[in-house]
């Protein structure tokens, strides 16, 4: 989950909302690369969920890694909950998830030096407490009645809102982690291409890296329960956005869309103010009744672009959102995969040309498959297994075409395609061959470590 925002003045004009979608354009030269993981932490004896306080908690390890490594303190409400050191920040998700959104940098090979140095620090304060680090994509064992709620006003909001629009939403806030990456774009032309080709394949990522066949403590009938619980959570700011698809798509387009997702809060002075199910057509207008006569900030509208959870997501750049988080290479694999298909322009035109013709009930049809299936699934006539093939394969040549050695990372990707196999396959034969039936054994299996 965002951080809140900070700085920009008052909105003085309708156009102001676009235009900051369009600040983000850069020359290819400028783009980055930014990293986010989400990781469950637990108590190594218990397999206890982490609790925010005391000796072994998240409080514990934020202040570890602040006096140890220092990183500096971010609070809200006298409740430390954040840490920032050089572009990069660590934060909580609502249920504790552990989170690393990493420095703008420029390959991925940064990226896997920025996260094998955090998973280092982070095993220094938690391995004396006796505590770990799980990287699957949704918490196997815990009930929602045992994960601790974080002090953080934005998740109280969300909270009572999640649970009248969908079915799942306190699942995802509670009990899923996902690994993203960030990418920067040239152009409003560029955003569209780049927005299409990542909606399109986010099935693909959703396949390859599914990490969540277990829930409550049993095997859930998918590969990735993380992925269904999105489809269950509230469908004005989720899904696979068929409009983007539609000629006229740009910038004002998509602030058309985010203009009508019902807001969830206003942050002012360090407080999450209600707003939740009110419009921002309306705090346009100074008319939002959790704040009469008064208008918004870009700082505002920054806000509230990031309470809108599609596949993929614009705001100065875009989020490639399918994945759930998995081992150290998994995640590292992510990265890699979008950057070898995003940033070499041959790779971004082959990408289109490969899922240009899929319909919006073919997308969407992938999409659940791949939630249910993994790599198995298929959709309108088109196998995840075959797209996931052909995407990899691109993205290898646009790896290879930067010069960074980054393709090497693709291996685990490989090794799924090759054997049909993702983490979560490999999870469910441990299941019911080698661990009979003791889900436990999952916390070691999946502990994730450099």
């Amino acid at each position: 989950m965002s951080i809140p925002q900070s700085g920009g003045g008052p909105i003085e004009s309708f156009d102001q909302l676009a235009a900051y979608m369009e600040s983000g354009n850069k020359p290819a030269a400028d783009w980055r690369i930014g990293t986010e993981h989400e990781k469950f932490g637990f108590l190594t004896d218990t397999h206890a969920p982490l609790p925010y306080d005391g000796p072994r908690s998240v409080r514990a390890m934020l202040e570890g890694l602040r006096d140890r490594f220092g990183w500096e303190p971010v609070s809200e409400q006298g409740h430390l909950i954040g840490l920032v050191r050089n572009g990069a920040n660590v934060s909580l998700e609502p249920g504790g998830q552990f989170e690393l959104s990493g420095a703008p940098l420029e390959t991925v090979g940064q990226v896997a030096a920025e996260f094998d140095n955090h998973l280092a620090e982070v095993a220094q304060i938690a391995d004396p407490m006796g505590v770990g680090f799980l990287g699957v994509g949704a918490a196997p064992e815990w009930s929602h009645d045992q994960m601790d709620r974080m002090p953080k006003g934005r998740y109280r909001l969300m909270t009572d809102y999640m649970g009248g629009v969908g079915t799942h939403g306190t699942q995802m806030m509670y009990r899923t982690s996902t690994v993203q990456v960030n990418l920067d774009f040239a152009s409003e032309a560029d955003m569209v291409k780049k927005l299409r080709v990542s909606l399109a394949l986010q099935p693909v990522a959703t396949a390859l890296f599914a990490s969540s066949p277990f829930f409550d403590g049993k095997p859930n009938g998918h590969k990735s329960w993380r992925s269904r619980i999105w489809r269950g959570l509230d469908n004005s700011r989720t899904g696979m956005l068929p409009w983007a698809f539609e000629d006229g798509m740009g910038f004002q387009r998509y602030v058309d869309w985010v203009l009508d997702v019902p807001m969830y809060f206003v942050y002012r002075d360090g407080v999450y103010i209600n707003a939740l199910g009110q419009s921002f057509r309306d705090f346009l207008k100074g008319e939002l009744p959790a704040l009469p006569g008064e208008k918004p900030t870009l700082s505002d509208w920054a806000d509230h672009m990031t309470t809108v959870f599609p596949e993929a997501r614009v705001k100065k750049y875009i989020e490639m959102r399918g994945a759930d988080i998995g081992s150290r290479d998994y995640t590292l694999a992510l990265p890699a995969f979008w950057v070898g298909l995003m940033y070499d322009s041959a790779a971004l035109d082959a990408a289109w040309d490969l899922v240009k013709g899929l319909d919006a009930e073919t997308r969407e049809g992938l999409r659940v498959a791949a939630s249910v299936s993994g790599l198995a699934g298929e959709a309108g006539g088109v196998k995840l297994l075959d797209l996931a093939r052909a995407a990899v394969g691109l993205s290898t040549a646009g790896l290879a075409a930067r010069g960074q050695g980054e393709a090497a990372l693709l291996a685990p990707l490989e090794a799924s395609l090759a054997t049909g196999m993702t983490q979560a396959d490999r999870y469910l034969a441990l299941y019911n061959g080698e661990w009979a039936g003791d889900l436990g054994r999952i916390y070691t299996a999946a502990k994730l470590q450099s």
